[in-house]
């Protein structure tokens, strides 16, 4: 039995829920038609809203031992005006999908800014650490439960109010992000097998996060920016443990040399892992400008089977840009441009330094422009 099943049990707002069976099918037709496009960054667009302290704790968490304000998830709870906000611009940009803001919404990621770091009182983070303080704490999984579910409704209401206005159908992808802690990094030199958290404990709050997504009717599955492929496997080993039928999204950042950054694997490697999952869709985001990325986008797309997707950083950090990234908005729409015409993309959009204006000018980038060509599996 997953470690969460008597927290799922026990909430109340728990509704079993079946994807439609032709969501997948309707994706894959527009997807034969058009580029579709996702959103931007959710952390840099609420940059621009100035936000303090104050307002990422609300009264709610005032009293919290550790700052929130880079806790950008607790902000669907703390101030789901600005959050709801965010996708209305993505929406309104011609964003087809926008993902949920729940990049870090698990028990693991949370507790970084719930639970109190042993290693301050010199202890260490290891498996006992996180099965009694992080696994099993009562508060947590009910937070991270009630994160999801509101982040979903947030994103669908305002997906219903954009399809509404404009006639085109809108979706939503819930964001299921990377961790900060590793199955495949190596933390002690002294013990080499040793690390701070076991397979099953990453595959339950993947579980425990899924189930919650899914509860409020989140369309997709997006398992994204993925640095280390062993713990995107316990995401996947999550979602079919739990019979979904939802479209999954499967996404990895790599470094300059096409490798993702802890597991190394290049995209080839990256897609012979995941291939058996049949994802409605395989890419690559974050990490790199669209500049950089595209010898890795090519090799990719050469291999994949299935719909390939890019939402590359704006560029380069630059701490003296506006949004903290090179890259403006045309320099988006210039590279994605140059991305359709080679036949590269079936959605587009935009990572870490992307404001709606970014989206704005990838969805015109993107108009009326040819989906790449998925190629037949050979037998």
């Amino acid at each position: 039995m997953c470690r969460f099943q008597l927290a799922r049990t026990q909430n109340k707002t728990h509704i079993p829920r079946a994807v439609p069976a032709d969501l997948t099918a309707e994706l894959k037709s527009a997807l034969a038609k058009r580029i579709m496009v996702l959103d931007g960054a959710m952390g840099t667009t609420i940059r621009g809203y100035e936000l303090t302290e104050a307002d990422a704790r609300g009264d709610r968490f005032k009293d919290n031992h550790e700052d929130l304000l880079n806790n950008g998830d607790i902000l669907s709870i703390s101030r789901p005006d600005v959050i709801a906000d965010i996708h209305r611009r993505f929406y309104e940009a011609g964003s087809d999908i926008c993902e949920t803001n729940t990049f870090s919404g698990t028990v693991l990621a949370q507790s970084e800014f719930f639970v109190e770091d042993p290693r301050k009182s010199g202890g260490i983070k290891s498996p006992e650490f996180f099965q009694k303080e992080v696994v099993e704490n009562q508060f947590l999984q009910d937070l991270v439960w009630e994160l999801n579910v509101e982040s979903v409704k947030l994103a669908k209401q305002e997906a219903a109010k954009v399809a509404e206005a404009t006639g085109r159908q809108r979706y939503v992808a819930g964001a299921i992000g990377p961790l900060t802690v590793s199955l495949t990094n190596v933390v002690d030199p002294n013990d080499t097998a040793f690390r701070p958290v076991t397979f099953d404990q990453v595959k339950d709050t993947y579980a425990h996060q899924i189930e919650a997504l899914l509860s409020a009717d989140c369309d997709i599955l997006m398992v994204e920016t993925i640095f280390d492929s062993l713990n995107a496997k316990a995401a996947l080993v999550a979602i079919k443990e739990n019979g979904t039928k939802a479209p999954v999204i499967i996404s990895a950042a790599v470094g300059r040399g096409g490798e993702t950054m802890i597991s190394a694997q290049k995209v080839e490697a990256l897609w012979q892992t995941f291939a058996h999952v049949d994802p409605l869709a395989i890419g690559l985001n974050c990490s790199l400008g669209p500049d950089l990325m595209k010898p890795f986008l090519e090799d990719l797309s050469k291999v994949a089977t299935t719909h390939v997707s890019c939402y590359p950083n704006a560029g380069l950090p630059n701490p003296l840009a506006p949004t903290g990234f090179d890259l403006e908005p045309q320099h988006m729409n210039e590279y994605t441009q140059e991305f359709a015409d080679a036949g590269l993309l079936n959605l587009a959009g935009g990572c870490c330094g992307n404001t709606p204006e970014h989206v704005a000018a990838i969805a015109q980038a993107v108009e009326g422009k040819a989906p790449r060509v998925v190629p037949a599996l050979e037998i």
